[in-house]
């Protein structure tokens, strides 16, 4: 296997494990708080339309993110509306999200197929960024190196930060934080925010820096995925790094296979690998007895102060 072929599939490999890592990060936080959000899919649909669409009217990428990560957030913060303030079902609301975010990006992104926007350049010389070598460290979106940033930082405040204690504790016993004076509500309303912006740039990595484009349905499940890797991770950052870099290199392995003369192998078979791979670590997590040990007590429950 030449070198060039190596770095070849190490760079796709970051390319598309990144919105999972992004899209699942945002969500290990919001179930940490106690909330389960099904809707990711729809938000990272959102907010890939609208980065495109503020990208291609502003020619600047970096207003794209910030729209991508505010559409996010108002999405998700409909959620919290729903599920937090008028307690409706989480599982059921979230199902709804992700339907409402399919139908909103299509009507939004039909005035921008076929439309071509500025990418992000590169945040490291060229010297460095071109280089076939260096470019497995130096060649990528800033997106990605915000990813890395991101998973350091949340693992950072989950466990080392009183903000971080607060959230954990409401996720695991609600009623226990609420009598000693923390807002329940107001603590999930800010992880559930945080989790849409996240998707919201996690869908932005697909129209902006993967597929510099808008179609439709973009994302193309991995929405999906990313739930699936939270629970994979047992509800811990620096896992949820590594299962997202396995899971993408399942989702690469058509590319590559093609490459390395595997074209004998149906090409609807590596297709839905991934998506075989998540069925299987659900079922194989579900057989284990301690499989949810780590998830939050309060999980998908809602909150009704017991005074």
């Amino acid at each position: 296997m030449s070198i060039e072929f190596t770095i070849a599939i190490i760079v796709t490999v970051v390319g598309a494990s990144t919105p999972i890592l992004l899209a699942a990060l945002g969500e290990l936080v919001v179930e940490k708080s106690g909330v389960l959000n099904l809707g990711v899919e729809g938000m990272m649909l959102v907010g890939a339309v609208s980065g495109f669409a503020i990208t291609f009217m502003s020619g600047n990428p970096w207003l794209g993110v910030v729209a991508a990560m505010a559409a996010g957030a108002l999405a998700a913060l409909l959620f919290g509306f729903l599920v937090l303030t008028l307690s409706a079902n989480q599982v059921a609301t979230g199902l709804a999200l992700t339907i409402f975010g399919i139908g909103l990006s299509a009507l939004m992104g039909e005035g921008f197929v076929g439309k071509t926007i500025p990418i992000f350049s590169s945040v490291f010389p060229q010297s460095l960024a071109g280089d076939p070598v260096w470019r497995v460290f130096f060649g990528y979106s800033p997106i990605v190196y915000f990813s890395f940033i991101m998973v350091a930082a949340t693992g950072w405040f989950l466990q080392h930060t009183r903000a971080g204690l607060i959230l954990r504790a409401v996720g695991e016993n609600d009623n226990s934080a609420h009598s000693i004076g923390y807002s329940v509500v107001a603590v999930r309303y800010g992880a559930v925010a945080f989790g849409g912006a996240m998707a919201g740039v996690a869908g932005a990595f697909f129209s902006m820096v993967l597929i510099p484009m808008w179609t439709e349905q973009i994302t193309a499940g991995r929405g999906w995925i990313a739930l699936a890797l939270v629970v994979f991770a047992a509800w811990r950052p620096y896992r949820l790094l590594a299962g997202a870099y396995l899971f993408g290199g399942v989702m690469t392995l058509e590319l590559h296979a093609k490459a390395a003369g595997f074209s004998f192998v149906p090409p609807e078979f590596w297709a839905a690998l991934p998506y075989l791979a998540t069925i299987g670590v659900l079922a194989a997590i579900s057989m284990r007895k301690n499989s949810v040990s780590n998830s939050p007590a309060c999980l998908g429950k809602p909150f009704n102060p017991s005074n």
